[in-house]
């Protein structure tokens, strides 16, 4: 099936062609305006809870107090990108994998639809420019060790 891009308020997407597209219409007001806050606190206490974990022994590791940390997974506290990536860390699930269900659950909100691939027109776009500027296979023994001191 072909798929051609949708650009609705300022993003776009690539959607099969004949799915519906949401636009500026009434239909779209009618959908919750997602706080991300929420949302981030939403995931976190997911991730927390699917691990069997406290929240005592995750705001230990994450070095953050007990009540801070239960007021950011309960949406009533921002979380700065530095504490965001503590309590991750103490998760031990990389920032990008949470804040990526984060965009999946406002996208599902927001009646967005965002494919999980990308489509295989638009790979062989990038393909050949991918080919030009690739890294050779030997890289120099200084950046072997920097990859592996992390």
């Amino acid at each position: 099936m072909m798929k051609h891009p949708v650009t609705v308020n300022g993003i776009t997407r690539w959607m099969e062609t004949g799915e519906h597209v949401p636009t500026d219409s009434h239909e779209t007001k009618e959908h919750a305006v997602p706080v991300l806050r929420q949302e981030i606190g939403d995931v976190l206490r997911d991730v927390r809870q699917r691990q069997r974990r406290t929240l005592r022994e995750v705001s230990h590791h994450a070095r953050v107090s007990l009540g801070y940390l239960s007021e950011v997974e309960r949406g009533q506290k921002e979380a700065s990108s530095e504490l965001l990536s503590s309590i991750c860390g103490a998760l031990n699930v990389p920032m990008s994998l949470m804040l990526r269900e984060v965009s999946d659950r406002i996208a599902l909100q927001e009646g967005v639809h965002i494919p999980d691939t990308v489509p295989a027109d638009l790979e062989s776009s990038f393909a050949a420019e991918e080919l030009s500027t690739r890294i050779p296979d030997e890289v120099p023994d200084d950046f072997g060790q920097l990859a592996g001191s992390h």
